[in-house]
């Protein structure tokens, strides 16, 4: 999968120091997608069980144990992953990630 843009995660774990934590759980979820060849949601969900899906092909991903969430979208034909948000759970809860 082609990533767009890493920045996203740097940006995030260096605008807090409260969010340093998670940096190598970010950096472990990047190395694994950048590695992945994901065609289906199915494709998503064998390598991460605890991914959740919503409509227009956004994948909620639980990081460092759940304490951040990112949220993904994923174009399955062209091998694309965008960002479109990453931050702690209790900030998750307050937006709506199918609009973000």
């Amino acid at each position: 999968m082609r990533i767009i843009a890493k920045r996203t995660l740097r940006e995030f774990w260096e605008r807090d120091p409260a969010n340093l934590d998670c940096k190598g759980a970010l950096e472990a979820w990047h190395a694994l997608v950048a590695h992945a060849d994901w065609k289906t949601p199915a494709d998503v969900k064998n390598q991460f069980r605890h991914a959740s899906f919503l409509t227009g092909n956004r994948v909620v991903f639980n990081i460092a144990g759940n304490k951040y969430r990112l949220v993904v979208k994923i174009n399955y034909h062209y091998s694309l992953a965008y960002f479109y948000f990453v931050e702690t759970h209790y900030q998750y809860d307050q937006i709506d990630a199918e609009t973000v």
